[in-house]
């Protein structure tokens, strides 16, 4: 039996619980990056939303996680605390979809491609190794972390899950 639960927009949710199944539907531009520490049976999912904190918004939660530069390092925090090695973690990424698409719009409304570029720029500056990816293109995604299986699988509407 799975325990379905929803990551949404700028959330981030870490479990040792067998039973869950960590969800972030239907990631268009946002990203949904996962980490797995497969010995101590940890997993964390982020739902972020934009590539930088914006002014205003240094006095975030800890937990927070709507924007790309934070909320990787506060995944990265929460996973630690509740007892992952960092030296373990599989790490994947999903989503960074172009939902706009119109030949008139310029690339600084493609969302979905800045923040692939930011979630490898914090990666690199971390020393953190991404172990797979599912990113870009103009379909949306949704993620699903299985904590018992220490597996990412992705879902584009009208195919069929794949593990990531």
């Amino acid at each position: 039996m799975t325990n379905p639960i929803s990551v949404g927009l700028g959330e981030i949710v870490i479990s040792k619980n067998p039973e869950d199944v960590l969800v972030a539907y239907g990631l268009g531009s946002c990203l949904g990056i996962s980490m797995i520490d497969p010995a101590n049976r940890v997993a964390g999912l982020l739902h972020a939303v934009l590539p930088d904190t914006l002014n205003g918004a240094e006095n975030e939660t800890p937990a927070s996680g709507k924007y790309i530069d934070h909320g990787i390092e506060n995944l990265l925090s929460l996973m630690a605390q509740a007892g992952a090695n960092r030296n373990r973690l599989a790490i994947r990424m999903a989503g960074g979809a172009n939902m706009l698409t119109s030949p008139g719009l310029k690339s600084t409304f493609d969302i979905g491609t800045r923040n692939i570029e930011k979630a490898r720029a914090v990666f690199q500056k971390l020393n953190l190794k991404l172990t797979a990816e599912e990113v870009g293109g103009n379909k949306g995604r949704t993620v699903r972390v299985y904590v018992a299986e220490n597996r990412v699988t992705f879902k584009v509407i009208g195919e069929v899950e794949q593990d990531l």
